[in-house]
């Protein structure tokens, strides 16, 4: 079972959509590799709770890594597993497949010593025993697409010497297509041509995030919030909401989308920035 959506429990559940810990930040991220036989998951997560931790780190509880695709599988991860091979006969990514990270108790759990809970529990914390094999707590969702052809790619490159301008930013249904004029406005014989490139990237995200909001926005609304929305139907918004999801963005809208390209991006002005004065220096 994969919770999309908030859902209700009789005692406190870690988890960035629930307020029952004060320190709630339970986030995964998922890469994904394959070959012949084989699919590669890299896992990377981040438990926010002390309580949490010293529960995995002392056996008392344990991860469990939950693939919903055409069936419900479980897998259990150890706390210092960063990653995990599922042959292909056992998982089937034809389909849209859902990954989800739970913490399930191994034994009865008493929160008498949970200092991580909000003020509510304050009074009645040492009254709280959750039984052997209780949900602890479940982080976002990742999600693959299996009609993704290029799960891994957010953008491609091409040349069009028939363009009637030097750059076209395009969005296709699975990747922003910058489009050049000439193969020389790559930069691809200069040692910084991916960071001189960057301007385009930056004008591809503003471009595909506007279509993000009105793809995604309730009617009359000019913005998303991530954490509220179902997972998007299309392949390069499932790629962008994936993505603001890894890197905490709450809230897009018209006004904040530099803010999120700041946010989900890795400086890519900044490396600009210092590429041209490089150049500048050396000549290179």
């Amino acid at each position: 079972m994969i919770f999309d959506k908030d859902a209700n429990f009789p005692y406190p559940v870690l988890s960035y959509k629930s307020d029952s810990y004060e320190y709630n930040d339970f986030m995964l991220s998922i890469n994904l590799d394959e070959n012949t036989m084989n699919y590669k998951l890299y896992i990377k997560y981040n438990i926010e709770s002390d309580f949490i931790k010293k529960l995995l780190l002392h056996g008392q509880a344990q991860l469990l890594l939950i693939i919903k695709s055409k069936d419900n599988s479980f897998y259990p991860i150890g706390i210092k597993q960063n990653s995990l091979e599922i042959p292909k006969s056992r998982l089937a990514l034809s389909s849209r497949t859902s990954i989800q990270l739970f913490i399930q108790s191994k034994e009865e759990i008493n929160f008498a010593d949970n200092e991580d809970l909000n003020s509510f529990y304050s009074e009645f914390k040492d009254e709280i025993v959750v039984p052997k094999n209780a949900l602890l707590g479940y982080s976002n969702t990742v999600v693959f697409d299996g009609s993704i052809k290029k799960p891994l790619d957010l953008f491609e490159k091409k040349v069009d010497e028939t363009l009637k301008s030097d750059i076209k930013i395009q969005l296709s249904s699975e990747t922003i297509v910058i489009v050049y004029k000439n193969k020389e406005l790559q930069f691809a014989n200069s040692s910084y041509g991916q960071a001189l490139n960057n301007p385009y990237v930056y004008m591809g995200l503003q471009k595909a995030l506007y279509r993000f909001i009105q793809n995604n926005s309730e009617e009359n609304d000019d913005e998303v919030e991530i954490n509220e929305i179902e997972v998007p139907y299309d392949a390069l918004d499932v790629k962008l909401y994936n993505l603001m999801k890894r890197k905490m963005v709450d809230v897009v809208n018209y006004d904040n989308i530099d803010e999120v390209i700041y946010a989900i991006s890795d400086k890519i002005l900044d490396k600009y920035s210092s590429a041209v004065w490089r150049l500048q220096q050396n000549g290179n």
